[in-house]
């Protein structure tokens, strides 16, 4: 969203004049803005980011709703102590037709609703078809290119 040229400016001034402002009127915009008390042990200089980040914001919206999804499951897998997975998981609908090429030879595949179809038949996986493909054990999402080698190493599945 491009912001208004007017406001643009107007906000700029606002959040350079923070950095003047006493800890108490930080306070206060900060709950001007939040609606909350501030953090008693916030730092004078991670009080002035987060209110400039409010300000921002509000001129301009905030997070998308899908980035919200993606902070709170972070923050949940901090919280347990789970790996976190930042990347969303990649889902193929039906219909989807995956190439492939190998040793000269063009491999088609369709993602059916609960199965893949190669060569006319019906496979579980993509790491099967890859297997029978090329006659040793591959990571489907892999061999397809719908994975990184950084992807597969740091997800533990290969």
């Amino acid at each position: 969203m491009k912001p208004p040229s007017v406001g643009t400016e107007r906000l700029s001034t606002e959040i350079g004049g923070l950095s003047g402002l006493s800890r108490e009127q930080l306070q206060a915009r900060w709950r001007e803005l939040y609606r909350t008390e501030p953090p008693k042990k916030i730092s004078r200089d991670l009080l002035i980011r987060a209110i400039a980040y409010r300000l921002q914001e509000n001129a301009y919206g905030g997070l998308k709703t899908a980035t919200r999804r993606v902070l709170a499951k972070v923050a949940e897998d901090a919280a347990a102590r789970r790996p976190i997975r930042i990347a969303p998981e990649r889902t193929l609908k039906p219909g989807t037709v995956l190439l492939r090429d190998w040793h000269g030879v063009q491999h088609q595949v369709m993602v059916l609703e609960s199965a893949i179809m190669f060569q006319k038949k019906q496979y579980k996986s993509l790491s099967e078809v890859a297997r029978k493909i090329t006659g040793t054990r591959w990571s489907g999402p892999l061999f397809f290119g719908l994975k990184s080698t950084h992807e597969e190493a740091t997800s533990g599945a290969r």
